[in-house]
Order: C-alpha cells, then structure tokens, then sequence
C-alpha cells in the first residue's frame, strides 16, 4: 500500500494538516497497513474542525471502501463498508421503501464518519442517533480485527469515539421504513425565541428542524422558520441544478448588512400562513449539498461552527448566548435549532434530551474570542460541545462534558496502548492524558 503526502483540512477549513495519506481499497489492505503502522482513519473530512486530520503523521482514507456488502429488506438491515456514503445509500434505498434510520445535514458523510461522531439528524427526538440504529461493527485495531456487538464497551467506545479504537471497516445498520422517495415538508414562521421552542416541544412530526435568523434582536430574536417532514409517495419533483462555488469569496461577503438582508429576506420567503411542499429526499436532508464547496463562501481562511446542546431547564442560558450571537455582529446565515431526545450509543456521544443550537463564524479573530466565551456558558449551562464541529475547544472544559470520558479513555487504552490512533482533535483536547 502506497503512502502519499498531502495537505488536506476538514470541512470548516480553518484548521490543515500535511501528511500521509493511504486510499485502501480492501479489508485485507486495512489489515495490513494497521500491522505494519496503525494510523486513524478518516472518511471525506465533513467533519468542520480537526477530527479527522493529523498533522505530521500518517491517516487511513477510507473513501474507496464504498461497497454494499448485504442487503436483507425482511429484516430491514444493510451491511456496507465504511466509505459508503449517507446520500448514496439513502438515493439506493428511498425505492426500496428504506432509509438509513439517521442522516446528518450532509450526504456526503460516510457511514465510518457517522458511527465516529455517533451523528444526529432531524429526527432526534424520535429515533436517537446514529449509533443506536448500528447492529454490529467490522474493526480493525492495532491488535487485529474484531467485530463487534453493540451493547459491549468496545462498541460504546468505538461510537462516538472519535476513531479511538481502530478503523472501521463495515458496519450492520438497521434500517427505517419510509413511505417513499419524495417527503412532504411543512414550513411556518416562529415570530420568536419562546415560540420556537414551544413548537420545538409539541411537535410529533418524524422529522422537525428549526432555522434561526440569527442576526434578529430584541423581541424578534430567536425568530426563524420551522420544518416538519413526513415521507411520502408521489411525483417526484425535478432534480435541483446543482452548483459550485469556484472561489473563496471576499471579506465582505457576509458583512453584517449582507447577512441581515438576506435573513430577512429568507425569513419571509415563506408566507405567514405558512405553506406545505413536496420535495426531493435530498432537497430536505442534504440542502447544502447542492452547493459544492460552499464553504468557500467564507472566504480563505474558513469558519468555525459553534454547535452546542444544553438540557431542557438551561433553556434560558442558550438564549442568552443567541442573544450574544445576535448582537455581535459575526452570524452567518447558517443557524440551527433542534429538540433532542436523551438518545445516544457511546460513551463521547453528544446528544442529551436538550436543546441543540449551531451557528457558522467566519474565521477572524473576534469570532474566536465569542466562541471561546460561548464555550464557557455551555460549562456553566451543564451542555456540551459537538467534537464533530469543534476547532477552538479546551481541553478541561470538553472532558467534564463528557461524564463517562474514563469509561472510554480505559477502553481506548486497551486495544490502543501506544497511542498509534491520536489526532489533532485528541491531541488539542488532551482528551487521551491519564485522568
């Protein structure tokens, strides 16, 4: 197996990396580049900070291993390598009368990416995460291949582990039915914050997801547009043009008059009575993915995102930090508010039953520091911190977050002792140091 030094960053482009990469094509490749040399294992690098990169050393791309290794429609269950992606099988199975039971805002995350982060969706209050819907692991660790059952601590260490314990070679998903490949989505203006969460709480669609306007102030702060979505069967409305951002764009570009515009503007596209559409699976998944490289469109030095969750009772503390947000005069036009259920299947997942808020910064100096306050009234607030998103993070802050980070950290070491699997985000988070 070759090694082939690159550059390479994750999603919010903010944070690089240079070195080895190796693109294996087969389990027994995997094999043996983890017996020769154990590296972690990246996927597309949608993850915004430095989850997947690892700088000065060596990684796994598991991009090629892309195959559908089973298919049981009786038992509603998929078996596929690591490098499938969430959009490719969701465009596979949607016919079939499935879905993969979870998907995050893009399709372009892989199944390995999505059991690593222990991912949510917009069906969180209903369905938990990513990792709760995983029959079984394929794992390839420094001291060989197990596969793993969920339940064990090693299944809830590799979940949400952030790659810890070895390379994921396959996984067993178990699927969610759906009606068909088109999904019905209702959207309606929220005047305000204690509107939005009300909603939020009584809604009992499958699928719910809030967007912020979060350059709003005053009494129409936290205002936005809510989405409830049911899958359906239907005409299937024609494919969307999809687009490339070219080149990074300008400072200006979102320039707090800009973004306030276009807001607004976004905010009263949809009519006050509301309105209720048809539209394509990916169109209400993945809306950012017609856009290549959109995040281009913060310019060329990247973006952080800011996502955090609190539990219900801390309700007031995240509107006070939207209200920072709000009068900072940094938001971007991307900001999101979800209701969460308690699901969650390892020991680092993120989601708690709460509130989950996330929102872009471009990447200057004055969003570090609001980033940096707004991680300190999440401690205070008793939330967490998203590891998928992060790039600015403290170590000791991120690790009492996270209660049963020894529950991990023990499991980690053992199949790990050497530390072959440490990335930047582990490293910057000191999240494998002895307690």
């Amino acid at each position: 197996m070759r090694w082939n030094t690159a550059e390479y960053s994750g999603w919010g482009r903010a944070l690089t990396a240079s070195g080895q990469l190796a693109r294996p094509e087969r389990a027994s490749a995997v094999a043996a580049l983890m017996d020769e040399e154990p590296a972690p294992a990246i996927g597309n690098r949608r993850s915004y900070g430095d989850a997947c990169l690892n700088d000065g050393g060596r990684a796994v791309d598991m991009t090629r291993m892309d195959r559908v290794l089973g298919f049981d429609p009786e038992a509603g269950e998929i078996t596929v390598e690591a490098g499938v992606e969430l959009g490719v099988l969701s465009r596979m199975l949607a016919p079939k009368g499935f879905l993969p039971a979870v998907m995050p805002g893009t399709g372009f995350a892989t199944v390995g990416g999505a059991i690593a982060m222990d991912v949510h969706g917009k069906n969180h209050h209903h369905a938990g995460s990513f990792g709760q819907h995983v029959a079984e692991i394929t794992l390839q660790t420094p001291k060989g291949e197990r596969v793993v059952g969920e339940g064990t601590d090693l299944f809830r260490a590799t979940v949400g582990g952030l790659g810890q314990t070895g390379v994921i070679v396959s996984a067993k998903l178990r699927l969610l039915k759906c009606k068909g490949d088109v999904i019905v989505v209702t959207e309606r203006r929220v005047p305000g914050w204690d509107d939005f969460l009300a909603l939020l709480d009584g809604s009992d669609a499958t699928y719910t997801v809030g967007w912020i306007d979060a350059t709003a102030t005053g009494t129409k702060l936290g205002r936005g547009i809510l989405e409830e979505a049911e899958t359906g069967s239907g005409l299937i409305p024609s494919k969307s043009t999809a687009r490339r951002i070219k080149r990074n764009a300008p400072g200006w570009a979102l320039s707090p008059g800009i973004v306030r515009a276009f807001n607004s503007l976004y905010y009263n596209r949809v009519p006050r009575s509301g309105r209720t559409s048809v539209k394509r699976l990916q169109d209400f998944f993945f809306p950012l993915d017609r856009i290549h490289d959109w995040n281009k469109l913060y310019g060329r030095r990247g973006f952080h995102q800011f996502q955090c969750v609190v539990p219900v009772d801390a309700a007031p503390a995240l509107r006070a930090m939207l209200e920072k947000i709000a009068t900072s005069g940094l938001a971007s036009p991307l900001a999101v508010l979800k209701r969460m259920g308690p699901g969650r299947a390892g020991f680092m997942s993120f989601p708690m039953e709460g509130y989950t808020l996330a929102c872009d910064f471009r990447n200057v100096d004055r969003s570090t520091r609001l980033i940096r306050d707004l991680e300190q009234d999440v401690a205070e607030a008793r939330g967490r911190l998203y590891l998928a998103k992060d790039a600015l993070a403290r170590g000791a802050h991120v690790r009492a977050m996270y209660p049963e980070h020894g529950d991990w950290l023990a499991e980690v070491q053992q199949v790990d002792p050497d530390k072959a699997l440490v990335t930047d985000l582990v490293r910057r988070l000191e999240l494998r140091a002895a307690p």
